[in-house]
């Protein structure tokens, strides 16, 4: 899935879009797939998303990227492998996909259409598996998860005539990999024959043993198929991207631990973009050369992840701005093993703490909020300026945790821990990789982008939302309570609904998962309704600027039951010295 960076020069993205109709916005393709006549294939998808290639040309919108964050099973607490996804996007609905298993008959037609474009631009047939997977959002049943973040790369490369997007092939795969190496077997193998319509693009992929980087690049119009390059994460190593090439220099005689095409060097000498020795070549280098926004934008996500769990990742810290060049390992070795909820908080990253972190500034506004819209870069005097681009941002359509364990049976195993809207806001909910149905509150169709509903997880979250990026320092407290409190419950919940399920599935495999499914449902459900009381809630505390007094959820009342006063407490004394210094006495209380 996803979108190109914004530290490609708007001049560029504008050629892009005008050119092949990328914005790398996600947009999550699902098929309702019949067998015709012809036994044709057909598949629909899921947003128009060509209307949001013309806002952003007439609005001047900028388009945010995504993050990825790869935890090997011995760096991990309890010895699953995790990956993380936020498919950012000012344009994408938030919703949980499903594609339930099916048999094939022989010879039956899948047609490809462009993930950035939806049903609009038909690329081409390809054959279709005969057995595919049960996938719930980007994990499968055999708890193989598959997640993406675009690095563009150059312009050049991109094959208008390749069969297969990227957005394609991950969902396509999906549906028919069992495991992490196999699945990037498949992934090259179709690109191969059916040629790659995309930019650059790098992929995690996982199962319960393994965690692989996947880096991937078209070839240009006339060069059918891809440049590639996959590295093994150690198992006691974490990793990360975030929309900028990271694989560097790789092994080329270690097939256990990298594979990569054999043109993927050749080629790149080929164009130009590379002249030394072999085992000096890096990939990032040759196929997506740094630039400032590369660093500010992407791998300072990067750098803020390393930097959290390894203490000697603080002198990249320069790295991370901008102002040196020498690039960050692929893969660091975390001081300590991480938890689910590392890794939940993590994707709620705003910098805090670092060198980085941009609430305690005037644009911070008189509230502390870690937010500011878009666009990144702005002028002031004819100086140019950025903002940061923290990991958790407003635009998010969903964001998940996948947990990959070996020790469970596949469809217990795996979950993917999934929330709509914007991760710091949101509830991480468990969505086990075998469930037959999805939650109302996540289902395609309940709602879109240009219609609310009151049954929608993505539109309540964004409701509530809105209200806490007016009111952070105060409303977010509130938000986070809730937020603890129904994770909490999930977790404490989790072994007990675990063993229930194995009992069952040692009984009856399809008892199991019909039990995980209700399961799965009503716990969506319940943080729906839950969130949607918080919404209630925030809209009466803070009701005009003021701040009615409460308790536990409770409002305080007089004797008689009548409304007390609320509190008023105005703007912080920074803020007002700001405001003293930008209007001198224009304010001031002359007697």
């Amino acid at each position: 899935m996803k979108y190109i960076c914004e530290f490609q020069k708007a001049s560029i993205c504008i050629l892009k879009l005008s050119i092949y109709m990328y914005i790398y916005s996600y947009s999550l393709f699902f098929t309702n797939n019949q067998v015709s006549l012809h036994l044709n294939i057909k598949i629909s998808f899921m947003k128009k998303v060509s209307l949001f290639l013309l806002f952003c040309i007439l609005c001047e919108i900028h388009v945010f990227a995504c993050t990825n964050l790869l935890v090997g099973k011995k760096a991990s607490v309890d010895g699953s492998t995790m990956i993380t996804y936020s498919a950012d996007s000012y344009a994408l609905y938030g919703e949980l996909y499903h594609w339930p298993a099916r048999q094939w008959p022989k010879g039956s037609i899948m047609n490809v259409y462009e993930w950035d474009s939806g049903n609009f631009k038909y690329l081409g047939d390809i054959a279709q598996a005969q057995q595919t997977y049960n996938v719930v959002g980007n994990i499968n049943e055999h708890q193989l998860t598959i997640a993406e973040t675009t690095f563009g790369g150059r312009d050049e490369l991109v094959d208008p005539e390749g069969k297969i997007d990227y957005g394609s092939l991950i969902y396509i795969t999906l549906q028919r990999a069992k495991t992490a190496r196999e699945a990037i077997k498949i992934m090259t193998d179709l690109v191969a024959e059916y040629g790659y319509n995309s930019g650059g693009e790098s992929f995690s992929i996982g199962d319960p043993n393994e965690i692989w980087v996947l880096e991937m690049s078209g070839k240009g119009k006339g060069n059918k198929g891809a440049v590639w390059v996959a590295v093994r994460i150690p198992d006691d190593c974490i990793s990360a991207h975030a929309n900028q090439a990271r694989i560097q220099q790789f092994p080329l005689n270690d097939p256990e631990n990298c594979l990569y095409s054999k043109d993927v060097i050749s080629f790149a000498k080929e164009k130009g973009y590379y002249k030394g020795k072999d085992e000096n070549f890096s990939f990032a280098v040759a196929y997506n050369p740094l630039d400032f926004g590369g660093q500010r934008f992407c791998e300072a996500r990067v750098w803020s992840f390393f930097n959290r769990y390894n203490k000697d990742m603080a002198k990249f810290v320069t790295y991370a701005q901008g102002k040196t060049q020498d690039p960050m390992p692929l893969y660091i070795k975390p001081d300590r093993k991480l938890s689910l909820t590392d890794l939940q908080d993590m994707m709620r990253d705003h910098y805090e703490g670092t060198a980085l972190d941009w609430t305690n500034d005037v644009g911070a506004g008189p509230f502390k909020s870690p937010y500011r819209w878009a666009p990144l870069t702005w002028e002031s005097d004819s100086v140019k300026y950025c903002n940061e681009r923290p990991i958790a941002t407003q635009q998010s359509a969903f964001v998940f945790v996948t947990q990959m364990r070996s020790w469970l049976p596949n469809p217990i195993g795996g979950i993917i821990w999934f929330g709509t809207d914007d991760a710091a806001q949101t509830v991480f909910t468990p969505m086990y990789c075998s469930i037959t149905e999805v939650p109302e509150c996540y289902r395609e169709g309940n709602g879109d982008m240009y219609n609310f509903s009151w049954t929608s997880s993505f539109w309540i979250h964004n409701w509530v939302s809105n209200m806490v990026y007016n009111r952070y320092d105060s409303m977010h407290a509130d938000l986070r309570k809730l937020q603890l409190e129904l994770e909490n419950k999930f977790l404490k919940e989790q072994d007990a609904t675990e063993k229930e399920a194995l009992v069952l599935y040692n009984q009856s495999p399809e008892e199991a998962i019909q039990y995980l499914t209700t399961y799965s449902q009503k716990q969506a459900q319940y943080a729906f309704e839950k969130w949607k009381k918080l919404g209630e809630f925030l809209v009466v505390k803070y009701m005009d600027g003021g701040i009615k007094k409460e308790e536990n959820g409770v409002f305080t009342k007089g004797k008689l039951g009548e409304p007390i006063y609320p509190q008023r407490p105005g703007y912080s004394k920074e803020y007002y010295r700001e405001v003293v210094k930008q209007t001198g006495d224009k304010y001031k209380v002359l007697y």
